[in-house]
Parts: structure tokens; sequence; C-alpha cells
């Protein structure tokens, strides 16, 4: 079988999964509703007691049914649009795929490791795995040397990979600002509350923030595999970009606090990528490798 039909399989299985997965999340409600937990670290957790997110805290259950929104409304649309595109052989819908791809791994590696143990674990562990291999597969296919070549002289290059360097930066300095004072104080972290660990943090420090700063760094020096990776980075960073915004908007709504700095920094980052995606999208010209 061709990998493209292997991706499209994948792709229509990941689009199935998520719907379900994501519908069911949002319109689920038995249980016995809100009620208190006292966690391992001698806080009060407000638990939110409805539903399949039933033993989740108030707080997660706001971001959770937020990036469920999101997903339906803008991450299962542009997945069908990129792999259509894609099998065009689309060099755009070939990038929003793989940008897209990304943003579903993320998000269902947190609902794997972050959520609390419930009927959908294994949905989540095949959505996890299905779009870690379409990612992969995609990733292997690209010739960075075509995708260079692709694009037009009078990209930004250095607009696009400052702002990467930046974005790594600014998330980086906003979890360490977090997390740091806690180790050294000895204290819980805020927003831990029952949770074995700060799932979140650890990927976006572990990953995207290493992966936005070498992206943006090999991107100047228009280093080939700089613009294809550019493009995932922007891409993956716009759709949870709008996850994390309409996060902040949840939570609100639930009367959960939030810093200043997590409501201004997260919507501000997501306009910028808005524009960073029509800059690549705009200077894409694929006759160049036709």
């Amino acid at each position: 079988m061709k990998v493209k039909n292997i991706m499209t399989l994948l792709v229509i299985l990941i689009v199935f999964l998520a719907v379900t997965a994501s519908v069911y999340g949002l319109v689920s409600s038995e249980g016995p509703g809100l009620h208190q937990y006292h966690s391992i670290h001698g806080q009060v957790v407000s638990i939110y007691g409805k539903g399949l997110y039933a033993n989740d805290s108030v707080t997660v259950v706001a971001q959770g049914k937020a990036q469920d929104i999101v997903t339906l409304g803008l991450g299962v649309p542009l997945l069908l649009i990129s792999i259509y595109l894609a099998r065009k052989n689309s060099l755009k819908g070939q990038l929003l795929l793989a940008g897209t791809l990304a943003y579903f791994l993320y998000t269902y590696i947190s609902y794997t490791f972050l959520w609390m143990y419930n009927p959908f674990f294994l949905v989540y562990v095949l959505l996890m795995s299905a779009s870690f291999f379409a990612f992969t597969l995609l990733m292997m296919s690209f010739n960075t040397k075509d995708i260079k070549a692709s694009f037009n002289p009078k990209l930004p290059l250095k607009f696009l990979g400052g702002f990467q360097i930046f974005f790594a930066f600014a998330i980086g300095m906003l979890w360490l600002g977090m997390i740091v004072p806690t180790i050294i104080n000895g204290t819980v972290p805020p927003g831990l509350e029952h949770y074995t660990t700060l799932v979140i943090q650890g990927m976006d420090l572990g990953f995207i923030v290493p992966l936005a700063f070498i992206s943006g760094v090999l991107l100047i020096k228009q280093n080939d595999f700089g613009y294809l990776l550019s493009s995932v980075i922007i891409i993956k960073g716009l759709t949870m970009g709008a996850a994390l915004s309409a996060m902040i908007i949840g939570q609100i709504a639930a009367g959960v606090q939030m810093s200043l700095a997590q409501i201004i920094i997260f919507p501000l980052l997501s306009a910028v990528m808005i524009i960073c995606l029509f800059l690549i999208l705009k200077n894409i010209d694929q006759k160049k490798i036709a």
C-alpha cells in the first residue's frame, strides 16, 4: 500500500475518533456533580463530577472542553482540507497537514497522560498513536531542498525565525517562572491540583521550546530543514494558540483565576502566528518544483 493511502486511512481514523471523543466529552453529563477533594499535597480541589471528565478538576475540564470545541471547529476541518490538498501533491496542503497532525499529536499525548483515567483512555491512545505515525510518515516524505526552492526569496526569514526564537523564550520563561520558585521554596506548583505532574509544561519545555528555537535559527541561516520545521512549528502553534485562547475564555467563564501573563501572552502569540502563517502560505510557489 502506498504511503499516501496509509496516511489517508490514518487521518480518517483520527477524524472519526477525535469527533467521537470531543462530542462525548462536551455533551456527557451523568454523575453527582461538583464536589471537593483533598489532594496528596493538602490542597482542596474542586472536582467537576459530571460526564466523561467527572474525575478531573473544574480548571482542567474548562480547558478540556475548550480544547474539544477547537478540535471540532478548527482541527478536524483543517485535517480534512489538508489531506485533500496533500493527496493532490500540493505543498501548501502537505505543510498544513504536518502542522495539523502535530496539533493532534500534542493534544492526545496530553489527554493520554494528563487526564484522570476515563472510559476513553484507549481512544486517546489510538489518537496519539495514529497522529504520531501519520506525522512521522509525512515528515519522512518531504524533500527539504524542494521545499526551500518553492519559497519566494522575499520570504521574511528574520521576522519568522526571530518570532520563533521569541516564542521559545516567552513560553520557556513563562513556565520556568512558574516552576522554579516552587522547587526553591518546596511548594506546590499552581495548577498541579490532584494530578501527579505538570504534563503540559513538561512537553513544552522538553519539545516545543527547543524545537521552536532550533527552527528559528535554522530558518534565519536559510538551512533547508529550517523551512520545513518552521512551517510545521508555526501551523502547530496557530492551532494550539487557538486552543489556548479558548481555554483562557473557558477558565474565566468557570471562575478560575489566571495570571495576567497567561491571559495576555497566549492570545498575543496566536495573533502573530496567524500573520506568520499568512506570510508562509503567501510566499510558496509550487510551480518552481513542479
